[in-house]
């Protein structure tokens, strides 16, 4: 897809969970906000809204849900919600910590690593989330006005394949992408060949760029 003129998409990351802290895979498990990752969620929320966003699309689970609710608050806008945003579904890896996967699944874990194409836990592969993802986004792109500003809220591995997908990268060097902090978020803008990431886990609104290529 070519990018309109203009815009710009924001895929922001939910707040902190209980298991973020755990370090237990959440993938499509629907867990909420701690009230640290509330906190995150307004803080972000407040810096995300001087962008004057013109829509906000989100993950329906409840974690990406809440954080969209804080940015719906300061900007009025109501946000859509679309089951295509949320996290990779991981099967049996799901509610496992890392070292349990890591202990039980180390074959499996390992390859994923490599890089090479791995259905974890029985569940989807990355490609699979950004077939799912990234036409949404795409979609969403097309309604909003010149110049104007869409808000993503989902998840950092689908996040990840997204932005790998619309960069039109090849999915061997998506892990190149590296995770988001909780709350934090990449942008993306039109340049002449399509899309560019301008920024990547930023918590901070993007300065403009000077002297792009010196």
């Amino acid at each position: 897809m070519k990018a309109a003129e203009g815009r710009k998409v924001v895929l922001w990351r939910h707040g902190q969970t209980a298991w973020n802290l755990e370090r237990r895979f959440q993938g499509s498990t629907d867990i909420e906000l701690t009230p640290a990752g509330i906190e995150q969620a307004r803080r972000s929320a407040r810096l995300l809204a001087r962008l004057r966003p013109d829509a906000i699309l989100s993950s329906d689970l409840k974690r990406t849900a809440a954080t969209a609710a804080e940015l719906a608050a300061v900007t009025g806008l109501e946000p859509e919600y679309d089951s295509a945003l949320r996290e990779t579904y991981a099967g049996v890896w799901q509610g496992l910590t890392h070292d349990e996967i890591v202990q039980r699944f180390g074959e499996e874990y390992a390859a994923w690593r490599r890089g090479e194409p791995v259905r974890r836990g029985g569940g989807e592969l990355e490609t699979e989330v950004a077939e799912r993802a990234a036409p949404v986004v795409e979609r969403a792109v097309e309604k909003l006005p010149p110049n104007g500003t869409l808000v993503v809220v989902s998840h950092g591995g689908t996040i990840r394949t997204t932005i790998g997908r619309l960069l039109d990268l090849p999915p061997r060097h998506w892990e190149a992408l590296g995770g988001l902090s909780n709350c934090s978020w990449s942008v993306l803008g039109e340049s002449m060949r399509g899309w560019r990431l301008t920024e990547h886990n930023a918590g901070s609104l993007p300065e403009p760029v000077l002297g792009d290529d010196d």
